[in-house]
């Protein structure tokens, strides 16, 4: 039974000690819905979440603290000790808002104790009335954009499948989504004349994008080595990593069954070149 049981672990990768990290057997799964989780493809069984997922296993951010002065410690701490209390947002609209950010950029693969709180840091935002640096001509400031947007996402939903858009798959939530990420949505035309369906696009992705990688729990997830005051980076040159960070460990993974994150689509339509730098991350 011992060893049959020892089959059933598979390496993912390797920490940072070179300690063996396995995939978590089905039996040891937490309670809930496994169809949302990444798939490992050779074993086809779901990657339980982790409290670091990502190609760096064993780094941590916060373990540099020591070297950062006493005002940049405290901002980047703040971040994980003191999640912000929803404030702008009423009950429904945060409700709304979290079932989109969690299709929007999903934490699927995280534990529970690690989910980085992407509507509390965008309700921060907007109750402070944080300007991003700029408003385009065609847009509403920030705030009324958000709520015109959550409502026309609910339009869009109703339109589509005649349930609001928290009651939906997370497969029917995306393809809501993707109809304002192409520009074409199918209903809530009267907000639509209010602001353009594109900028508040990029306005909504840049706000959770913002907040999930301003987390140092999102860095531990990238390797990013952390501030580099006062301390500075030294290698500059090749990618290499500085003495603190650690190697990329890949593991291969495929997205869930009932999301579209699988699906590529290069920007500017299929015959475009690839934008930005190579590498791997």
């Amino acid at each position: 039974m011992k060893n049959a049981a020892k089959k059933e672990k598979k390496k993912i990768t390797t920490d940072a000690d070179h300690t063996p990290v396995y995939q978590t057997s089905p039996e040891m799964m937490p309670a809930g819905d496994t169809s949302l989780l990444p798939i490992d493809p050779e074993t086809k069984r779901p990657l339980a979440p982790m409290a670091q997922p990502g190609y760096y296993p064993g780094y941590s951010t916060l373990g540099q603290q020591e070297f950062w002065d006493e005002a940049t410690r405290k901002v980047v701490l703040d971040r994980v000790h003191n999640v912000p209390p929803i404030r702008f947002f009423t009950p429904e609209q945060a409700t709304l808002m979290k079932a989109v950010c969690d299709r929007l950029l999903p934490q699927d693969d995280r534990d529970e104790q690690h989910k980085i709180p992407i509507v509390n840091a965008i309700d921060k935002r907007l109750y402070e009335n944080v300007s991003i640096g700029y408003q385009y001509e065609d847009m509403p400031p920030d705030s009324e954009a958000m709520t015109l947007g959550l409502q026309a996402i609910d339009e869009i939903a109703q339109h589509i499948y005649t349930m609001p858009f928290t009651q939906l798959g997370p497969r029917e939530q995306d393809e809501a989504l993707t109809t304002i990420r192409h520009g074409n949505p199918p209903a809530a035309h009267d907000i639509w004349k209010k602001m353009a369906v594109h900028h508040f696009w990029m306005l909504i992705m840049q706000d959770v994008v913002q907040a999930y990688y301003a987390h140092p729990y999102a860095w531990d997830e990238i390797g990013f080595g952390g501030p580099a005051y006062p301390r500075g980076y030294m290698r500059l040159d090749n990618g290499k990593p500085e003495p603190w960070e650690v190697d990329e460990v890949r593991y291969d993974w495929k997205a869930p069954i009932t999301s579209l994150s699988g699906q590529y689509e290069p920007v500017g339509g299929p015959d475009s070149p690839p934008l930005g730098q190579g590498g791997t991350h």
